[in-house]
């Protein structure tokens, strides 16, 4: 469990900001998982989703979501680690595959974590930030994320990561493009192959165009 509680380059829960905001949120908890909550509905309410509010500049690392105060899911994914982290919690990052629109290709990566609870174990929450038709929860034990897996070619990836995923996809499309807008327009993909439900097959990790 180790490395769920490391502070790095995108997790940066050791900077001056995010430690003292973790504490602020921890104050006055009595459990962990009152102080999840509390650091989930931070993120989720209180920094804005940058697509949703058109909100530059692009963030990637926990600290740089907190002083701008807006970030994309995979950018507040890394907040809500190092807020977590920063308050002895375990926590990882975890992914979907999702359908860009609601109704037809393309599909991209979404971010969001999971916490270790001690009366639950590891438990997923997802902070993108809830608006008309997604309402995300922290409602231990039963999951509430932001969306369902509705599509063949969507995924529920059950991996839970200490970092961002290993090849750089999140990477790639934080730091390489310069406003919400060319986010956007480069998503995170994984390419997957549709299966029955009973089999699933390999993926290959790519940079969608």
């Amino acid at each position: 469990m180790k490395a769920y509680f490391d502070s790095s380059e995108y997790i940066d829960w050791k900077h001056p900001l995010v430690a003292t905001m973790a504490g602020a949120l921890a104050e006055d908890c009595l459990s962990d998982e009152a102080i999840a909550k509390r650091c989930f509905k931070f993120v989720r309410d209180a920094i804005k989703h940058s697509w949703d509010y058109r909100m530059n500049p692009v963030t990637c690392k926990a600290s740089e979501v907190l002083i701008h105060g807006t970030g994309y899911c995979y950018a507040k994914s890394h907040l809500l680690a190092a807020l977590l982290r920063a308050n002895a919690m375990p926590a990882g990052l975890c992914y979907q595959r999702l359908m860009v629109e609601t109704e037809d290709p393309p599909y991209c990566l979404h971010g969001l974590n999971a916490v270790y609870l001690k009366q639950y174990g590891w438990y997923r929450i997802d902070a993108r930030g809830n608006k008309p038709g997604v309402a995300a929860e922290f409602c231990p034990p039963t999951e509430k994320l932001a969306f369902p897996i509705i599509d063949a070619l969507e995924r529920d990836f059950p991996e839970i990561w200490t970092e961002p995923l290993p090849l750089p996809l999140v990477m790639n499309a934080l730091t390489q493009n310069k406003t919400v807008e060319q986010v956007f327009e480069n998503l995170p993909d994984i390419q997957v192959i549709k299966t029955s439900p009973t089999y699933c097959a390999p993926i290959t990790l790519s940079l969608k165009d």
